[in-house]
Order: C-alpha cells, then structure tokens, then sequence
C-alpha cells in the first residue's frame, strides 16, 4: 500500500486506575506506583483485587461534562476523549474527521441493574437498557464532543478492540480518507465481566504477577484512552506538534483456541513480524515492548516464547507489562497501553514492570524490573485478544 501520509499522533487523554488525566498516570508510571487493589465502587460477592478508576459516575459526568445517567463505559470514554481532543475543538470545521471506538462492556453497568427486574418480569427503567450496546458508547462520546457530523464507528475484538482502533485510524491517514482521526477505547467494570472471568479460573486473588514463574492469574481493571492522528498538512494547518507516530500495525489470528493462544505463540509472531516489517525497521531496531502481560500462564508463555522467536533470545529490549499498573482493561488495554508507549518515547523511559519475584524459567529473558532511562526511537505494543485476535503496535518518535 502506498502511503499518502503517515498518521501523526497530536494529542492523547487517559483515565485508569493510576491517574485521571496523562499528567497522573505519567506520575504513577515514574514513581511505580500501582492502581491495583479492592473494589470501593462496583459491588461483587467475590473479593478480588481491580484496577478501578477512583471517580464515582457521578464524578465522572462532572469531570466529562456528561450526564451521571449514562454507563460508566462512556462516561470514561468521554472523559479519555476530551483530554486527547481538547487542544483542537471547535477548530476542525472543514477537516474530515472520524472517531474510531472501542469497548467489550457497552452499557452493561446499567442493563446488570435491571437484570433482577427482567428476570422477575417486573417493569425495567428503560433508560437503563438503551445504552446496552458497544455502539451506544462511541455515539455518546461524538455527542459529547460535538462532532455530530463526523463519520464513527464501533470495534470490538477483545483485548485488542482499542489497538485495532488505532490501526484502523492510520490506516485512514495513511489512505487520504481521514485527515483526522480519535482512536481508542473505553470499557468499565461490571459484575458480568468480573463473574465471566472468574469462571474462566484465570483471576488472581492477589496483585497479578505477570511473566512470573508463579503468576496465577490477571486482575481486571476500567479505563479509557485516546490518540488524535492527523496527517501532516492538517497538523501543520493546526500548528499541532507531532508527539509520535504509528509506523508499523498489524493483526493476525491463529484461530487456536476461543480464549487461549497457541502454545507457540503463532498468531502472537505474525502480529510483531508485519507490523515491524511495516515500518521499516528490523526487530533490533525496537527500545522498548510493552507487553501484552496478563499475568496468565497460557498468556505469558506464549508470548514470551514468541518474542524469542521474533528477536532472538539474546537480542530481546527492555520489556513491561504495564497491567501491573492498571490492571486489564480489555477493550481499552490497547489504546491506555499505546498512551504509555507515547510516553515512553517523550520521557525516554522504558517503564518498569512490577511484582516479578522469578522469571519464567523456559524464557531467556525477563521484563526489566526498574525503569531504564535510554534513548527510545520505537516502541512496540502488543495486544492479543480471545479468539487469537493479535494485533501489534511499533509507536515511533516522530521526525525519525
């Protein structure tokens, strides 16, 4: 594919469990610190640990401007958005513009309230179910912006929904179709999320320890994040400062398994292989890799396994999970991760991973326990998702 323009990154917005804006969770990040620990707001029979945003909905709508009434997946969403756009509303008119969303969890705070009432066949508050659906949410987050005349759409695949967001907003710019695109995703905690993974078995009753030789399982968490992409005419027409660029994106499937990955880690090596094969540089290129790292054993191991294969097992970069931060926010986890790797390449860091007590013995290599300041030009994200759904990332420092 030719590229008419490369896909600039000029703005970002995050809230997750280590902060409610970029400013706070690049703190949490540097003093590494985590986010991780009971739930104060989402009611559950099971004690686990979450990653949850420390905002009430009613909080929330204050901080978005939106109405406590609407799920907390958009209220997150809005709040994400608004940060990464805030720099250029009311200034777009004219430009083509696009919102790419990305959730698994839609309304479902709200529909699960109603859910005693339905099965009891009582009269339901209907406003409580019209937000059920994953589009709703993106709908609600272009209202909330007033780009009533943009063109949106809706991803959902799994953990690697808001990654999938991003690659399909460049590829818009890259195309000529887009000259702006807000790429992301939101997803908030919900009891069904919380009882389908624990039914899974794959939860950790304690603070998730990914690529562990012990770890046990992940820990769920909620939050919301935004890249704004543009293309070079437009970021120069809005003197808007390229942080980085999207160089490199792919996604693949190895079709092994409805909520495993292959043991080998097939899916995970084609993701890694196109998307740095895409932009334009060899896999001793990378500085930096923000790991998938769930925390699971089937998880972790393939992926580490594939990176060894991908870089060699004496050429592998610094490596983190930062779901040791936040915890795995599903739907969002692509695009709060593809944030840090932005930050990553503006502070020269490559991010610590926490809780690692022993490596996993039949890996070579280890994620990077302290953060190492370096020179940083590329950095790959990894999201894989159930279904085999894996899409990789390489965020670069613009002007390379």
């Amino acid at each position: 594919m030719n590229k008419v323009s490369a896909a600039y990154i000029t703005g970002i917005g995050i809230i997750s469990a280590i902060g409610n804006n970029v400013a706070e969770n690049l703190a949490a990040l540097v003093a590494m610190q985590a986010g991780i620990g009971p739930a104060a707001l989402l009611r559950s029979i099971h004690d686990l640990p979450v990653g949850e945003v420390k905002l009430s909905n009613e909080a929330l709508a204050a901080k978005s401007n939106a109405l406590s009434t609407f799920p907390r997946t958009a209220l997150l969403s809005i709040t994400a958005a608004r940060e990464a756009f805030s720099a250029f509303e009311g200034k777009t008119k004219g430009y083509r513009i696009g919102l790419i969303s990305a959730n698994t969890v839609g309304g479902m705070d709200l529909t699960e309230q109603e859910y005693p009432k339905i099965k009891s066949r009582e009269k339901v508050a209907a406003r409580n179910i019209r937000y059920h659906e994953s589009g709703s949410i993106t709908e609600l987050t272009a209202a909330a912006l007033k780009l009533e005349d943009c063109w949106t759409t809706t991803i959902s695949t799994a953990c690697s929904s808001s990654a999938n967001t991003i690659m399909m907003g460049a590829q818009l710019i890259e195309q000529g179709k887009m000259d702006i695109v807000i790429a992301g995703g939101a997803d908030s905690l919900s009891k069904f999320t919380l009882n389908g993974f624990n039914s899974l078995m794959i939860l950790d009753k304690t603070l998730c320890q990914p690529f562990d030789e012990h770890r046990r399982g992940l820990n769920l968490g909620e939050g919301a994040a935004y890249v704004v992409l543009m293309n070079e005419q437009t970021a120069k027409s809005l003197k808007a400062a390229p942080m980085a660029v999207v160089s490199g994106y792919a996604n693949a499937n190895d079709a092994h398994h409805q909520t495993a990955s292959s043991p080998e880690g097939t899916g995970n090596q084609l993701a890694m292989n196109h998307a740095i094969r895409q932009a334009g540089i060899l896999p001793g290129q990378i500085d930096y890799i923000n790991l998938h790292g769930t925390g699971t054993s089937n998880n972790d191991s393939s992926e580490g396994i594939a990176i060894e294969k991908v870089f060699g097992t004496q050429q592998v970069p610094e490596a983190s999970s930062t779901k040791c931060y936040t915890g795995h926010t599903l739907g969002a986890a692509g695009a709060i991760e593809a944030v840090f790797s932005v930050l990553a390449i503006r502070e020269q860091k490559a991010w610590a991973h926490l809780r690692l007590e022993e490596a996993i013995r039949e890996l070579k290599w280890q994620p990077n326990t302290s953060i190492v300041d370096k020179e940083i030009q590329h950095v790959l994200s990894n999201s894989f998702g159930f279904g085999g759904n894996c899409s990789a990332l390489v965020i670069s420092k613009a002007g390379r």
